[in-house]
């Protein structure tokens, strides 16, 4: 397999620790952070990898349940990946779309675009296929790859041809017409062979090998921090997704800023993320934790029962499950109780928007672990605030943290645009270098978001208290109107939460003749408990003032999901159908 000189030159060197065998990691020393000492560290997310790979060849640097990869293997891969794609015509800047489930093959191609200066576009392994119609065509995808392998029961294939009926006509996979997605030139499907507008891995494979490893790296050497490396289409709570245009730079510094100065990671550590890999979460703790030489743990698709397995056997130090949905299946797992979790030392839980049974059953389970508490989205290349490991244990499990090194947050008046005191909720503003470059093709809306001054308005409502720790309280399109009062579903949510059978809830509006707009629960019970309608409406009575009583509560198994949000606007969407309010 074809590998660049330095690789090969650090292997001839030999690692500091067998393959599959990491050195012990350092005795960890939670400090106090030190602005004066942080000197600011920024490459490409291609030279990320390459430098781990120099630095650490043999080290684990990505582990799923059932295989691992070492440094210097990965960057061969994505070096000779990367030569493949640019035999079928990708090149600088162009947009190469990732329709993949979390695999070994995603985490090889996402380093090969970048190796050849293009722009990665991850794309929701769920979407349907007018949703993966839209985003190749706005887009702009040139080249697609994807898999024949059927992860859940889902058949990228299949649905390409739907989203793309111009597909199934063509017959020279390297050089595609499809009018449906004018600048789509390829689709390469791993696994077994596709329909024959589709290019197998093996002639893919083959046309690798008439480009030489040095046209890779004279692309890699052409490419600037501030160019964009990665194009991430928001989870769709809403309507159509927007592209997220971000840098190398916000990408790759915002990395280092959690990982390295604020996570204190270090070389040894093993870090257990179970987000998939098309989401901004699952990729900036994965770079987070090649910057130290580090391994990364994850898993095709979440499984409570695997994942407590995996969290066990690989001696995990540090966890990033982050949301409620995950936290809850673990939890209310049977293995749960019996599974030692004592070696974790670090965990980004977010207890501040979890509900108190989370909290109390994950703080017993780990009695060693220092909990954090995390805000950030896809804009801002992930994490904008997060704990700091010497905060005392209610600001790490009651707030979200104060904000990495060179970001910058303000809490203002939606509506006058001027600061709030502290403690006051208002509208999240953040500016630094993790900030998006701008929404693909979409100026107003990157006008609407990003002022002349550079401030991002994430459209959350949030509060910032006296000692500079940040809190979320919902999105600002999240507020209700009842009867002239403003309401926050958050604060209904986290009443029918405290209710003991509740597992989860999620509140919406809907119209109504006399208050304009009424809220409506839907609730998810935890195993074996039972409760009706009318308990939990008499529970929130004890709570909370009238008029943000649900006026309807419904009962769900199973949540309408994004990549990581549940789609509060298909459970609206389906209760209007169901009382027929159009």
């Amino acid at each position: 397999m074809a590998t660049s000189k330095t690789v090969q030159k650090s292997v001839q060197k030999g690692a500091r620790a067998p393959h599959g065998k990491p050195a012990k990691a350092p005795r960890w020393r939670p400090e106090k952070e030190d602005l004066a000492a942080i000197r600011i560290a920024v490459t490409t997310i291609g030279d990320l990898l390459l430098t781990a790979a120099d630095r650490h060849p043999n080290d684990d640097a990505i582990v799923f349940p059932d295989q691992k990869i070492s440094y210097g293997e990965l960057a061969a891969r994505a070096i000779e990946r990367a030569r493949g794609l640019q035999a079928i015509g990708v090149t600088p800047r162009s947009h190469v779309g990732l329709l993949l489930p979390t695999c070994l093959e995603f985490v090889e191609y996402f380093f090969a675009i970048a190796l050849c200066g293009a722009v990665a576009v991850p794309v929701n392994a769920r979407y349907r296929a007018h949703e993966l119609r839209y985003v190749v065509e706005n887009g702009d995808l040139v080249t697609l790859i994807t898999t024949s392998e059927v992860p859940e029961q889902v058949n990228f294939i299949e649905r390409l041809i739907t989203a793309m009926p111009s597909l199934a006509g063509q017959s020279d996979p390297l050089q595609l017409h499809v009018p449906e997605a004018p600048k789509l030139r390829n689709i390469v499907v791993l696994g077994k062979a596709g329909p024959a507008s589709f290019l197998t891995a093996k002639a893919f494979l083959k046309l690798a090998k008439s480009v030489k490893p040095d046209a890779v790296h004279r692309a890699r050497l052409g490419v600037r921090v501030r160019d964009v490396g990665l194009m991430l289409y928001t989870s769709g709570t809403t309507a159509n997704p927007k592209g997220c245009l971000i840098s190398h730079e916000a990408m790759v510094r915002n990395s280092i800023a959690l990982g390295r100065h604020r996570y204190q990671l270090r070389y040894g550590d093993r870090f257990w993320s179970p987000l998939p890999l098309f989401h901004i979460a699952g990729i900036l703790p994965m770079l987070a934790t090649f910057d130290v030489g580090a391994a990364y743990l994850t898993m095709a698709f979440f499984e409570a029962g695997k994942a407590l397995r995996m969290l066990a056997d690989e001696r995990v130090s540090a966890t990033y499950p982050c949301f409620v949905t995950i936290m809850s299946d673990l939890i209310y797992h049977p293995d749960f109780q019996k599974t030692d979790l004592s070696r974790i030392r670090l965990m980004n839980s977010n207890f501040a928007v979890q509900p108190a049974g989370i909290r109390d059953a994950m703080l017993k389970a780990m009695p060693n672990a220092i909990q954090v508490g995390t805000f950030g989205m896809t804009e801002t290349a992930g994490t904008v605030t997060t704990s700091m490991l010497t905060d005392p244990l209610g600001q790490r499990t009651g707030r979200l943290g104060k904000p990495l090194p060179g970001i910058e947050v303000r809490i203002v008046d939606h509506d006058t645009g001027l600061n709030v005191p502290p403690g006051a909720r208002g509208e999240v503003l953040v500016r630094g270098y993790s900030t998006l470059e701008g929404y693909y093709k979409d100026p107003e809306k990157t006008a609407a978001a990003i002022d002349a001054e550079g401030w991002y308005h994430t459209g959350d409502v949030g509060s910032i208290d006296p000692a500079g720790t940040m809190m979320f309280h919902g999105r600002t399109k999240d507020m209700l109107k009842v009867g002239g009062e403003n309401v926050a579903a958050a604060e209904i949510e986290a009443s029918l939460q405290r209710h003991d059978a509740v597992k989860l809830a999620q509140v919406v509006g809907i119209p109504d003749a006399r208050y304009a707009e009424v809220p409506a629960a839907f609730i998810e019970l935890k195993p074996g408990e039972v409760a009706t309608a009318q308990a939990l409406i008499a529970h929130c009575k004890a709570e909370i003032a009238a008029f943000k009583i649900p006026r309807h509560i419904r009962f769900v198994t199973e949540w309408p999901m994004s990549t990581s949000k549940i789609q509060k606007f298909r459970l609206r969407d389906q209760l209007l159908k169901e009382l027929d309010l159009g």
